[in-house]
Formats: structure tokens, sequence, C-alpha cells
């Protein structure tokens, strides 16, 4: 099968006992994605068809799941995934001049990622951490006050 080229026997093997252990109902779906991504990193249309062959869940609404939910990604990210808040007080107190920053220093718009698979750039909405604004969230923590200058000693962190 074409579909599952792309990834290794042990990948699908594991593939294949995430869908044992979710089943082929359609409440278990998104648990069965989260678990797929978390395995591979996204979650590319190969591996949507082959999870609709195994559990017989339309394409069509798996696409709908994955494309819906942002926290789907069906794009391969880097290491490090860096999200920048652009929420008003986000805005308002700098992120502008950080994706700047981030643009020009890593050669990288939103959605994209290093050449070297570093960091995966993202834009964030609103995060309901005004009080800290601007926030940058690197592999899900937080880092609040940014500023153009103390981001590159955040980013030094992840390598």
């Amino acid at each position: 099968m074409q579909a599952v080229l792309e990834f290794t026997k042990e990948q699908i093997d594991e593939v294949d006992g995430l869908i044992d252990r979710y089943g082929a109902h359609p409440s278990g779906l998104i648990p069965l994605l989260e678990k797929v991504q978390e395995l591979l990193g996204y979650l590319p249309l190969s591996i949507q068809e082959y999870i609709s062959e195994k559990t017989h869940i339309s394409p069509n609404r798996i696409y709908g799941v994955v494309t819906f939910y942002s926290f789907f990604t069906m794009e391969a990210r880097a290491r490090h995934r860096v999200q920048l808040c652009l929420g008003t007080a986000c805005y308002v107190k700098g992120a502008d001049a950080m994706v700047e920053k981030i643009e020009n220093d890593y050669q990288i718009n939103f959605g994209e990622s290093t050449e070297d698979g570093r960091f995966t750039f993202e834009k964030a909405r609103c995060v309901g951490a005004c009080g800290l604004a601007p926030v940058v969230i690197i592999d899900g923590e937080v880092f609040g006050k940014v500023t153009v200058d103390s981001l590159d000693g955040i980013l030094e962190q992840f390598a």
C-alpha cells in the first residue's frame, strides 16, 4: 500500500495497535488521531486513508476532524513548535516586532519550519494570558513579557 510507505513497519504496527485500542467507533476518532499524531508527528492524507481503511470511518469524516481542530496538523513539524500569540494585548505590546524578528532571523513565515528542522513557527489566537503579554509558547511552555531582545535567549534554550 503506497499510503504508508513513508512510515516504517514499526510505526504502522504501532498505528495498528492504536486502532485496536481506540476501535472503529467514531467516538474514539479524536483520541485515536491524537495518539497517531503523537507517534508520527503529523497526520498526512496517506495515514488518514490508512486509518479510514482500517476503521471503516469515511476518509471525509477523518479529514474533516483533522482540518477542523487546530491542534492537528497535516504537515510535518520541526523539533520545536514556536507559537506567537497575536491576540489584541500581545499585538499592542509588540508581538508584531517579534514576528518580524523571527521571520528575518530564521527565514520562516507562519506555518513554516526552519531548514534545519529546529523550529516550526505558528501564530496563536489569544491564549488568555493577556497580563503576560506578549506571549510566546514553545512546545507548550509559556513565556510571558517577551521582548525582541529577550527572544533570542528563549529560543536558544531549544536546540
